[in-house]
């Protein structure tokens, strides 16, 4: 028993007692489907970010992109809470390229998914090689259907965790 465990501040210590990091062939990604019909673009944003970055697993490794993949369909339905259409800027990389839109104005253009994609990829944390590895496990489509019926995604029915998830009724 001496060599098992050593006294360390008055506590006994197991010394054997190691660190469980996971490794590349442990990781085993699970598929969600998230329908984001009536759902508001940060909340649901939030909790697309906690699942890319693996911290709903209870293994977490947070060096590795072990998180897993989310298909989300009807993205250019999404609502922004009262006061929150403010410009969205981006840059050409050219001297006075910068350029802006209003979110509702991507939304009924042609890439409606961008919107929902930005505020995730903003939510992940600093830019870098692990950002876009996690940005890689993120599908976004505008419509209500997908090319990921073969990997059996698991429905995620986010609207119904908070009622603060879905958009509220007007009662006009």
């Amino acid at each position: 028993m001496c060599g098992l465990l050593r006294k360390r501040k008055g506590i006994f210590v197991d010394q054997f007692m190691k660190t469980f990091s996971l490794k590349a062939g442990d990781m085993n990604p699970k598929w969600y489907v998230i329908d984001a019909q009536d759902l508001v673009v940060g909340r649901i944003s939030a909790i697309i970010a906690k699942i890319l970055r693996g911290k709903n697993e209870a293994i977490l490794t947070p060096h590795m992109n072990h998180g897993g993949r989310v298909v989300i369909v009807n993205a250019s339905k999404v609502h922004f809470t009262a006061g929150k259409d403010k410009p969205l800027y981006r840059h050409t990389g050219y001297p006075g390229g910068i350029k802006h839109s209003l979110p509702s104005e991507v939304l009924a253009g042609p890439h409606a998914g961008r919107v929902i994609r930005k505020s995730i990829e903003r939510m992940l944390g600093k830019a870098g090689p692990l950002r876009r590895d996690r940005m890689k496990n993120l599908y976004v489509y505008s419509g209500p259907s997908h090319l990921h019926h073969a990997q059996k995604p698991v429905a995620l029915d986010i609207g119904s965790w908070n009622t603060k998830n879905r958009k509220k009724e007007s009662s006009l």
